[in-house]
């Protein structure tokens, strides 16, 4: 992959999305399509942000009975899509009949834990062993099952990376300046998650809400 950073185009406004993607589709890879935007522009709206020729990543985290997810990539087979996000906490059974319901072409990577989620958050819900030891039970879970790949944070992808060579490695919560964290706890910048086996950056707000989007892409882009 010649540019790993996907643009999260989380936008309300489906003409203001592809407006933004137009600008900085010279410093990206791809497109990074969330619950956001696929509940507000569905169907139609993928379709339309395909028109731009960038891969499309569908962002939509499934996690429900097998059968349930099964059926839900069956139905988004005529999108296309690059890559399609579920959950590993949905199990391995989940995770096997999500990829065996697939495109072709398209890979299957599994959430770990939300970069919105710190330890804390985590023991909170029964976990234990905190964010770094769940991630890694997790990939491993989804690499027996078949996956291509999984999500996880820029503080595990190392670590993710030396267990499963050939893995696909998506990372989001990335921040040029780590200082400015918004809703997101376990960050890194975009240079540091590739270095450490990163296949795929998501990032969004540094570069949608800059002042200047084409030139925060083209700085994020250099630094890689």
């Amino acid at each position: 992959m010649s540019n790993p950073v996907y643009l999260a185009l989380d936008l309300p406004r489906l003409d203001a999305a592809i407006a933004l993607a137009q600008k900085v589709r010279g410093h990206i890879g791809g497109v990074k399509l969330g619950l956001e935007f696929f509940c507000a522009h569905g169907h139609h709206g993928v379709h339309e942000v395909a028109k731009l020729g960038l891969p499309v990543f569908l962002d939509l985290k499934l996690h429900d009975i097998p059968n349930t997810v099964a059926a839900a990539m069956q139905s988004i087979h005529v999108l296309e899509p690059a890559i399609v996000t579920i959950h590993a906490a949905g199990g391995r059974a989940m995770m096997e009949d999500a990829k065996a319901a697939a495109g072709e072409h398209c890979k299957v990577v599994a959430v770990t834990v939300l970069t919105s989620l710190d330890d804390d958050d985590l023991a909170g819900v029964g976990v234990p062993g905190g964010a770094h030891d769940q991630a890694l039970r997790l990939a491993d879970l989804a690499q027996e099952a078949g996956l291509d790949g999984i999500v996880c944070s820029g503080h595990e992808v190392g670590a993710i990376h030396k267990r499963w060579k050939n893995g696909f490695f998506v990372v989001p919560g990335l921040r040029p300046d780590t200082g400015h964290t918004a809703d997101q706890k376990r960050i890194v910048t975009p240079a540091a998650a590739r270095r450490d086996g990163a296949s795929v950056l998501v990032i969004g707000r540094p570069i949608s809400r800059a002042e200047d989007p084409v030139a925060a892409a083209r700085a994020i882009e250099a630094t890689l």
